[in-house]
């Protein structure tokens, strides 16, 4: 991959408020990702669309403080700013309730986004931002203009299916799963097959895509790059809530991969940042280069 020093990515995709039974924090897989790879180093853009309203101002003011650049997430009174009720089982394990529609099922297209998105390294997108018809065909728009296209399949029923699953699958270069989705989507799409290593070669055979990876949760991760399978069995750590930890094993996984790192290398990264996140309350806890490499060697 790239190995200049200066990167820069562009994310888009859904930006809200995660509403908890006491407190609400600011996410969106996307924008976790984007937030992750911005404390790694990368210049980053996130596209998407807030209300005019306190919520939305509440979301821009953090993405400019943390130095992720705001200027492409339109504002719109139309709609109200994203939320999403988040439910955490004992386990530290996560379910939503995504409110619809919300300001960023509305994102529209602009010649300033086409130039970002053409001259960026890498351009991330999640499959939710396609439950609307407006911001599905906006990123459609700005897939035949990226340069390295990196799916995150982020199934949260009902809002997907089979068929625009497929085609984001198949614009894709990098496509990331859990083991949940990776079955249900080698379901979809008539997998005959039934072991882990099997389906993933059969959904990057069937979109064409040469990279994919599947998260195992406390199991760590398998990566699939260029025909040959890596594994990492995963870290140890005291769960607090899962919630973004996801997006940032994705974010770190990818500026790796961008930074000429080995997949191996870069897919122990991930899992061992993941694992971190895991260990923290909220998606997006500071957690430094320093932390994660000594995290490593425990």
């Amino acid at each position: 991959m790239n190995k200049k020093k200066s990167l820069n990515v562009v994310c888009f995709g859904e930006v809200l408020w995660d509403l908890f039974p006491t407190h609400k924090k600011i996410g969106g897989a996307p924008l976790n990702v984007a937030l992750r790879m911005n404390s790694l180093g990368m210049k980053t853009t996130m596209i998407s669309r807030v209300g005019d309203d306190e919520d939305g101002n509440g979301i821009l003011s953090f993405v400019n403080e943390q130095g992720v650049s705001s200027d492409s997430i339109q504002v719109g009174a139309d709609y109200k700013t994203g939320v999403v009720h988040v439910m955490v089982n004992d386990k530290g394990n996560a379910s939503y309730d995504i409110h619809y529609p919300s300001s960023w099922d509305k994102i529209v297209p602009t010649k300033e986004m086409d130039k970002k998105v053409s001259e960026a390294d890498a351009f991330i997108f999640g499959s939710l931002i396609c439950r609307d018809e407006v911001s599905r065909e906006t990123l459609y728009g700005l897939l035949d203009k990226a340069e390295y296209k990196v799916l995150d399949a982020n199934l949260r029923a009902p809002y997907y299916t089979a068929e625009v699953l497929l085609e984001l699958m198949s614009k894709a270069d990098f496509i990331k799963l859990n083991d949940e989705e990776l079955h249900e989507i080698s379901q979809l799409l008539g997998s005959p097959y039934h072991s882990f290593e099997q389906n993933i070669k059969f959904i990057a055979e069937k979109t064409n895509t040469k990279h994919v990876c599947v998260t195992k949760g406390a199991f760590g991760a398998v990566l699939y790059y260029n025909d040959k399978f890596y594994y990492n069995s995963g870290y140890f750590i005291k769960v607090v809530d899962t919630v973004g930890a996801g997006d940032s094993f994705l974010a770190s996984l990818i500026v790796r991969l961008l930074r000429g790192k080995s997949p191996q290398k870069s897919l122990n990264y991930a899992c061992a940042i993941g694992a971190l996140v895991a260990g923290h309350e909220g998606a997006n806890p500071k957690i430094s280069d320093k932390e994660i490499k000594k995290f490593m060697m425990v």
